[in-house]
């Protein structure tokens, strides 16, 4: 049970990350420097809350899997769910907090230069959160 609640989270996680990375983000990118940072701010607070949250539960529930089947690929994909937390606290956060500290008002060559830096790093978030799934998947399949 727990390897299919690890399966579903951890699909989750990469489906909005997919979103994020793919869609999402290259459409902001098309807007104006003040327009990027101003539709950026309310999605990262909100995307954050969701993700954050995704990739705990699917380090916990992957371990969980892992100790009710000893089956080594719970625990990597697990790994791989929490390394989402590492990654984003020692990649992605100083990039947020620079995002975060600019105002609208001097939106501009900074903001989008960081705003193109901050999507090719989630980018590296979608794989770890597909790999992690496949490998939920190749467990649950076993």
């Amino acid at each position: 049970m727990f390897g299919i609640l690890a399966l579903v989270t951890a699909a989750l996680f990469a489906g909005a990350a997919f979103y994020v990375s793919f869609a999402e983000h290259p459409a902001r990118s098309e807007l104006d420097d003040r327009a990027q940072l101003q539709q950026w701010k309310p999605s990262y607070k909100r995307g954050t809350l969701m993700q954050g949250t995704l990739a705990a539960l699917g380090l916990v529930l992957g371990l969980a899997a892992w100790w009710q089947s000893r089956d080594e690929l719970y625990i990597v994909g697990a790994i791989l769910m929490g390394a989402n937390w590492a990654y984003t606290a020692l990649m992605i956060m100083p990039v947020n907090n620079e995002l975060k500290a600019i105002a609208l008002d001097d939106a501009g060559e900074e903001s989008h230069t960081l705003l193109r830096r901050w999507g090719k790093l989630h980018v590296k978030r979608t794989m770890l959160g597909t790999g992690a799934t496949l490998l939920f998947l190749w467990a649950a399949l076993s």
